[in-house]
């Protein structure tokens, strides 16, 4: 009998040689390196200009080594889906095709960054794009399951998503979130990269099993595990979960085990806890998703030197843009912090909370077919 997935069942693998493109097309294969490597480029170039600087305004919660979900992601997503992120955001933000400039710009803290300099990366959001992380842990998970509840009574083929770690799944709000999402049949997608720590704390000193997929299943949440670093699999495994929401089939759960190769934030280096091996980390990086598929393609014939040094130049070139637009932006001069927290303008609310005679409630239910509220 073959153990389930686990971190301790892949760190006792080796090398990764499942990798497969089948039904994957040349071009498809090339914009999936081509992803992971601009995420990956731009968080490296974010991490080495942190320090000695100093000029970026707030903590960042790198994803070096995740890039294989956002790169497959960034594939499925529609422009009108909508997508949620914990602190670690940037692959979010990447793969819902937020603009990369004005990213950079807020974690200068500037007036062209996507909230005016004042969210961070932690908070930062792209209303333009439908894209919304924060910083409280499990938030994303009920707000997403807030969109999906919406999208479905409105018949959409809208989805939600929402993206988070394995430490999520410790607070309460999670388990409501699936219990809610299962039971009203909701378009939502849990998308779990777990990279076995929550900070500095392992999964398994925090649950009894680090194996997810098991226990929302009696939900009524469709969960499927996977090895994360496989930006193939997970791209097929997505296409195929976001294809059944569509058709109204319910919410999903993908577990991808990943790895962050960098400190839990910043750039500073947190190997001083002494809370992971060298050992586990040296397997990561020797599974690296980038590798893995560049290796693959180099293999086949699908790239070459000449491909990935265009692919590298173009990349430096966008990244060279973003710093120049964030650093030559303007600070924000004025804040209106009663703006930013709320509208005055609430047109729809007034409709909805008008004054109803007394046993003309449900004339005015079913006139405006709220459902039962």
């Amino acid at each position: 009998m073959t153990e389930p997935l686990s971190h301790r069942t892949i760190t006792q693998m080796g090398r990764y040689i499942g990798l497969s493109l089948d039904g994957i097309s040349p071009s498809l294969a090339r914009t999936l390196l081509r992803q992971m490597l601009r995420l990956r480029r731009m968080e490296e170039a974010l991490h080495a200009e942190y320090h000695p600087a100093d000029e970026m305004r707030c903590p960042i919660h790198f994803c070096i080594g995740q890039e294989s979900i956002p790169a497959a992601l960034s594939q499925v997503v529609r422009f009108d889906d909508y997508m949620f992120s914990h602190h670690r955001s940037h692959g979010y933000y990447f793969a819902k095709g937020a603009p990369l400039r004005e990213l950079f710009a807020e974690i200068y803290g500037r007036k062209t960054g996507a909230n005016g300099g004042k969210a961070g990366s932690q908070d930062i959001s792209h209303c333009e794009s439908s894209f919304f992380s924060g910083a409280i842990l499990a938030g994303a998970i009920t707000i997403g399951v807030g969109a999906a509840f919406g999208f479905r009574w409105r018949k959409s083929r809208q989805i939600s998503i929402s993206g988070f770690g394995e430490g999520a799944t410790d607070e309460g709000a999670f388990w409501e979130a699936v219990a809610f999402a299962g039971k009203q049949r909701l378009p939502m997608l849990f998308m779990i990269e777990n990279n076995r720590y929550a900070t500095f704390s392992d999964q398994l000193k925090r649950q009894q099993w680090d194996n997810i997929c098991e226990r929302v299943r009696p939900f009524g949440v469709r969960a499927t595990q996977i090895f994360g670093n496989d930006v193939v699999l997970a791209y097929q495994t997505i296409s195929q979960e976001v294809d059944k929401l569509r058709n109204g089939d319910g919410p999903a759960l993908i577990e991808a085990y990943t790895y962050r190769w960098n400190s839990h934030v910043g750039p500073e280096d947190d190997g001083v806890n002494r809370y992971r091996s060298a050992e586990e980390i040296a397997f990561w990086k020797a599974n690296c998703p980038i590798v893995l598929l560049e290796e693959r393609l180099r293999g086949i014939g699908w790239v070459d030197d000449e491909i990935i040094h265009q692919m590298e130049a173009e990349i430096a070139e966008e990244i060279a843009s973003n710093f120049q637009f964030a650093k030559e932006s303007p600070f924000p001069q004025s804040i209106d912090w009663h703006r930013s927290n709320f509208a005055l303008s609430s047109p729809l609310a007034d409709q909805l909370l008008k004054e109803a005679e007394q046993g003309k409630y449900d004339q005015y239910q079913e006139e405006a077919k709220l459902g039962p509220y």
